[in-house]
């Protein structure tokens, strides 16, 4: 086989791929994003005038067009920190960009568009699998009425398995995502072209005229209907969250010429399908078929919107991730599913605070219609703060001016502004859902980033230029071997070595100060890995650097050692670990609320043994109480 031909089958395969895991999320709108906007239009069981059908089809045809092809697919997709996406990748290659020019002042600014963005991400996490799931199975209402009773328990029978099975991790059956929603997306361009000849006029909505005549004569049921809208383009931040996997020219191919063309066809026959039969509008997707297609229609519908529900549930798992190497969570317990993809992973008490946060909703809610409301207003927020850390990233990463960075970002971001605008209509109505979650998750990053900076300020109370002063007037009892003590700070001598000197009175013979330091960059290469400072004849410090995509594995990091003339026997090392008590208090740091929540977060985090990857027969973990 020659080079081009690898190149072709494996650009194909990444393609079929990317169909699977990254469209999974707006392949299953059509669902119910038409519906809806015709609902918001003319309102529930009311026939829709031919021209709010038109104008509403203009706005869903040129909202996939614009926000998600010219934003997402062709401009987003160029930034890329090392091939990876996402918002907070976003925010770390912006963060990267203002730390190098002392001049810019709004780097704390950043981080909190990063928090928010990351904080609506999850918002986006619970809702999809439970809007998605929903309206697949309320597909069966048409096969026959008797089903109607089952739907609430067989979507949450569907759900609590999604999320049961995630700790085998999606590399076995990630083979079948591709397959089954190219399936998927042919059957919606087939249901499409079925009907789009019983009103030929629908081609006319690709004229934007329609939809800008729709919302300049509809007033505030325009505004409503909007926020419906939205609901067509879900699913767009995952293009750049997903890029890492699969790659910028296979996801382009495979919305250009395969996941855009299928989506519009659909819409167009669900519009056509409505003008030709009014009475259609309150199910227009699932009508598109013949009657007895209806039950494998519903079967199909459920196992892309599993498989919807699959990809953004990974992307919950990796955004936790990649919050936690920067800095933004607690360290939680990481499962690697796949031996072969890195990304493939699993992080047990997210899957389980997910899985309780669909089922509430799914019970909350009971239909998709009604969690239609919750929906728009996450992915909305996220796309103005992507529009708003690309034109950061236009004028300090790719060197823009400013009056060109601000004519391709302003329209983009006054289209995402509207469609926000429109969903904070549906505040009292569900959206306050996403909202209140968003605010606590909020909450939660900057106590955590506070409270790890007040304990931080805290050990600054004993340089190791001291230490090394006081172990030459007072030297310790010797004992063989290697001890290897983590710390953070650099400048300072570590709390476990201070309180083994202090309690055990003793010193080993090597005295290894290892800190584990995190590039704004996903992936540290192995020749990068490892820096080494003598700082006297007894001390060494060690620096491993990882990427924010990566899991530090210290055990692995230290077989390294050898290369930068540091020898190291793992039988004859202890490794010495801060376990701290934190106490809270009114007097110091952060207010006394504040203090328990990170009191808290501190008690659900992995143990630096476990997330760290140390031999557990050779760590010591020694006490000491902080306050906070």
């Amino acid at each position: 086989m020659t080079t081009a031909s690898k190149h072709s089958n494996t650009t194909g395969k990444l393609t079929l791929g990317a169909i699977g895991v990254v469209y999974g999320d707006i392949g299953t709108s059509p669902l119910y994003a038409f519906r809806e906007s015709l609902a918001a239009a003319s309102g529930h069981g009311n026939a829709p005038d031919p021209a709010v059908v038109l104008g509403i089809l203009s706005l869903v045809l040129w909202s996939l067009f614009i926000i998600v092809t010219l934003k997402y697919v062709m401009l987003v997709l160029r930034a890329d920190n090392q091939g990876e996406g996402g918002i907070l990748s976003l925010m770390a290659l912006a963060q990267n960009a203002v730390g190098k020019n002392s001049a810019i002042r709004y780097g704390a600014w950043i981080s909190t568009l990063g928090m928010t963005g990351a904080a609506l991400f999850y918002g986006d996490a619970l809702i999809t699998p439970a809007i998605s799931v929903l309206s697949a199975m309320e597909g069966l209402k048409l096969v026959t009425p008797h089903f109607t009773p089952y739907i609430l328990p067989l979507s949450l029978a569907i759900i609590i398995g999604l999320f049961v099975v995630q700790r085998r991790g999606t590399a076995k059956v990630a083979v079948f995502f591709g397959p089954i929603m190219a399936l998927w997306f042919l059957v919606l361009a087939v249901g499409g072209l079925m009907h789009i000849q019983d009103s030929p006029e629908v081609w006319r909505a690709f004229n934007p005229y329609y939809g800008m005549h729709f919302l300049m004569h509809h007033g505030y049921a325009a505004l409503i209907t909007l926020g419906a809208v939205v609901l067509s383009i879900t699913g767009a931040e995952a293009l750049y969250a997903d890029m890492g996997h699969f790659g910028r020219r296979p996801m382009r191919l495979a919305w250009i010429w395969f996941v855009m063309p299928a989506l519009m066809l659909n819409y167009l026959g669900q519009a056509a399908l409505v003008l030709s039969h009014p009475e259609a509008a309150g199910n227009s997707f699932y009508l598109l078929y013949p009657e007895t297609m209806l039950l494998p229609m519903v079967i199909l519908a459920g196992m892309a919107t599993v498989i919807a529900s699959q990809a953004v549930i990974t992307g919950a798992f990796s955004l936790t991730h990649q919050a936690i190497q920067l800095g933004l969570l607690p360290r939680f317990h990481v499962q690697y599913t796949s031996e072969k993809q890195a990304g493939q992973i699993y992080l047990p008490k997210v899957n389980w605070l997910l899985l309780t946060g669909v089922a509430l909703l799914i019970l909350m809610f009971r239909n998709s219609g009604n969690l239609a409301a919750a929906y728009g207003i996450a992915v909305t927020g996220t796309m103005v703060i992507t529009a708003l850390m690309l034109f950061i990233v236009m004028r300090h990463v790719w060197r823009w001016s400013r009056p060109l960075a601000l004519m391709v970002v302003a329209p983009f971001l006054i289209i995402d502004l509207a469609f926000l605008v429109a969903n904070m209509t549906k505040v009292f109505d569900g959206g306050y859902v996403p909202l209140c979650m968003s605010a606590i998750l909020i909450v939660m990053m900057r106590t955590w980033v506070r409270g790890s900076e007040s304990l931080h300020q805290q050990t600054h109370h004993h340089s190791i230029h001291e230490l090394l002063s006081e172990l030459n007037h007072y030297p310790p009892q010797r004992v063989a071997g290697t001890a290897v003590y983590l710390t953070s700070n650099t400048n300072q001598a570590p709390t476990a070595l201070l309180q083994n000197l202090k309690h055990n009175k003793v010193l080993h013979d090597q005295n290894i100060m290892l800190t584990l330091r995190f590039a704004k960059t996903p992936y540290v290469p192995d020749s990068e890995r490892i820096t080494t400072e003598v700082v006297s004849r007894d001390f060494t410090r060690v620096y491993m650097h990882y990427g924010f995509m990566e899991t530090p594995n210290v055990t692995r990091g230290l077989t390294m050692l050898s290369q930068h003339n540091v020898r190291l026997d793992m039988m004859l090392t202890t490794f010495f670990v801060s376990r701290r008590s934190i106490v809270p208090s009114a007097r110091f740091g952060m207010p006394l609320w504040q203090d328990r929540i990170f009191i808290a977060m501190a008690r659900g985090a992995s143990d630096a043994a476990s997330y760290f990857h140390l031999p557990s027969s050779r760590v010591v973990e020694l006490g000491v109480q902080m306050t906070v």
